[in-house]
């Protein structure tokens, strides 16, 4: 990279990634970028407001907001001064405490604080066990779908990424067989996401079983990327949770009411609901499993129904620019073709966005014969 400045042309030792590379790959690939390429197709003189059904964040909706025992927690830890300094780098005592106990209540043993480390987010502890993974030669086996931040690090640690399929019409289980032949002396490890982020299915005990055996058969370890009821939701209130954050987990924990859970529980359950329902209602897109466990649909596009539509990113971006509804391409997630629609929204958003969906597939359905 050069610069020309008053005294001559400066050359810089840094550039640009190459095109193809991990890190370019990476930048094209994530989520956050498909959905800017997506909204950026908006039109915004548009009249009607741009409904926002792509990103993963429930908490832009009202209804999903934090409980007050969250917020007050937080702020009480805050107040105290008592967490205003570097914490350990596995945690606080008291958060890791609190954890252990809490994850205790539906195990058959006990869980210590030992057991416990905590981290930016899921997406910071992703990058841990990678990296802890990441030996010259070695190779991980993934889920596709899945969620793109697995293949990304993989390829920063120059681990070797291999993709086993997910069976939607099994409820989106793992297919054992190619997970298996994918593997070989080099492979260290397989993910496995339940609830599933994007699919939303919920594995069965009988199916987690054949899992555990197929990983113990292989001799590798399960990333086991779960959700423990909903207590992912205050670890990540902020993308790096400081020390005072993990002052207020155990308070967290310890006043949050179930009827908040509930609450929460029930909104999701009628929102997938009426999601998969509608979806059901439109010609030229398909949902294979209704969503069991996360705030996630994934819905496939019927090509040879939707006239001029090229492929998951063209129906996107044409949504985007047409109905001001925006989606996520399964390209982002390792499934062309297909969507990915995140219900975790109010009803009435909700309704008035999936009814811009089929009124978008009925304009560009193809005449038939």
């Amino acid at each position: 990279m050069e610069e020309n400045g008053g005294a001559g042309t400066t050359k810089w030792s840094i550039s640009r990634p190459s095109a193809g590379t991990p890190l370019e790959v990476a930048g094209t690939m994530s989520i956050r970028a498909v959905l800017d390429r997506v909204f950026s197709s908006v039109d915004g003189s548009g009249p009607r407001p741009v409904l926002t059904l792509g990103s993963g964040d429930p908490t832009a909706s009202p209804c999903f907001r934090p409980p007050p025992e969250a917020e007050d927690a937080i702020v009480e830890a805050l107040r105290s001064g008592k967490h205003n300094g570097y914490s350990p780098t596995v945690g606080v005592l008291p958060a890791r405490r609190a954890i252990a106990e809490y994850l205790s209540r539906d195990l058959s043993y006990q869980l210590s604080p030992d057991n416990i480390y905590l981290t930016a987010g899921c997406c910071q502890a992703i990058e841990v066990i990678i990296s802890v993974l990441a030996q010259p030669g070695s190779n991980v086996l993934l889920p596709k779908p899945g969620f793109p931040l697995y293949e990304s690090r993989t390829m920063f640690s120059n681990l070797e990424a291999r993709h086993f399929n997910l069976i939607p019409d099994r409820g989106w289980e793992a297919d054992l067989e190619s997970l298996e032949a994918l593997a070989d002396e080099n492979t260290v490890a397989m993910v496995i996401i339940n609830p599933s982020n994007p699919c939303g299915s919920v594995y069965s005990y009988d199916h987690l079983a054949k899992i555990m055996e197929t990983a113990r058969k292989l001799g590798i370890i399960i990333i086991a990327d779960e959700v423990d009821k909903l207590i992912e939701n205050y670890i990540n209130i902020t993308n790096d949770p400081a020390t005072f954050i993990q002052g207020a987990v155990p308070q967290i924990i310890a006043n949050t009411k179930e009827d908040y859970f509930n609450k929460i529980l029930n909104l999701l359950r009628n929102s997938a609901d009426l999601c998969y329902n509608k979806i059901k209602e439109t010609r030229g897109i398909t949902c294979p499993h209704k969503p069991e466990g996360s705030m996630f649909v994934m819905v496939k596009l019927d090509l040879s129904w939707l006239d001029g539509i090229q492929d998951d990113l063209d129906f996107c971006c044409r949504l985007a620019k047409e109905d001001s509804v925006i989606v996520l391409p399964g390209s982002a997630l390792g499934m062309k073709d297909w969507i990915r629609i995140n219900f975790a929204t109010d009803v009435p958003t909700l309704e008035n966005a999936l009814e811009r969906i089929k009124s978008f597939c009925q304009r560009h359905a193809k005449l038939q014969a």
